[in-house]
């Protein structure tokens, strides 16, 4: 089985990290193949950086040569998911949606800790169009940008962890997710602190994945998700696979 997953940044050391901890929570004979988009922001914080990422994603995605058995979007609140179910026939999952899902067998509600503070509205809103707001305590900011994930582990344990306590204790949430991609592998430490579970968000993708796959399932092309009928798009690479409709 091989499952690709695509960091919606252009920060390869944070795809390396993303792939990393996704061969280590991958069965044996999983493949991994971390993507890295050609342009795009070297982070994602916003509304513009999330619509570009989410082209950019489906650029990367359409221009891997090799066969594969899923796609993983890994971005925390970021747009493109939907369009990338149109655009293929294998399982799509966005860490975003998997991380919550899997938190809601794990306790009554769930709070997720993310990066800065912008970026709360849109996973909240992500949450809502997913369907998965009802059981969510609470969005909270960590105050650190999504760059200094990387810079300062260290810091970045604890001010997730500060968070992560108060959602505990003042939102009366039981599990805690961490809301970016960039987050991915530090479960573990933030878990151990408080004694609660922490879903990641990447490693809940790919188990969601192999199951998929395993199942022999893959998205309804009956009529939300069909594939795009062909048409000219101008301008990048989608261009060759819409008007030769091999997607």
């Amino acid at each position: 089985m091989r499952i690709l997953i695509a960091n919606v940044n252009t920060t390869r050391s944070m795809t390396d990290s993303i792939a990393n901890q996704a061969r280590a929570v991958a069965a044996p004979g999983t493949e991994i193949i971390g993507l890295t988009p050609r342009f795009g922001a070297d982070s994602c914080e916003g509304n513009f950086e999330s619509y570009l990422a989410a082209v950019a994603v489906m650029d990367k995605i359409l221009a891997y040569p090799e066969p594969f058995d899923a796609v993983i979007q890994a971005g925390y609140g970021e747009h493109g998911r939907e369009g990338l179910q149109e655009l293929l026939d294998v399982p799509v999952v966005d860490i975003t949606e998997a991380a919550a899902s899997t938190a809601m067998f794990l306790g009554h509600k769930y709070s997720v800790v993310t990066t800065l503070d912008r970026t709360v509205p849109l996973i909240e809103d992500r949450l809502k169009l997913a369907g998965l707001d009802a059981r969510c305590a609470s969005v909270r900011a960590s105050g650190l940008a999504v760059l200094e994930l990387e810079e300062d582990p260290a810091r970045a344990v604890a001010a997730i962890t500060d968070q992560a306590e108060r959602a505990v204790t003042q939102d009366k949430a039981e599990v805690i997710v961490l809301g970016c991609g960039g987050m991915a592998g530090l479960d573990e430490q933030i878990r151990t602190r408080l004694g609660v579970p922490v879903v990641d968000g990447v490693a809940s993708a790919v188990t969601i994945a192999e199951s998929l796959v395993r199942m022999g399932l893959s998205t309804s092309k009956v009529r939300t998700y069909a594939t795009p009928r062909p048409k000219k798009v101008i301008g990048w690479p989608l261009e060759l696979r819409l008007d030769d409709a091999t997607v």
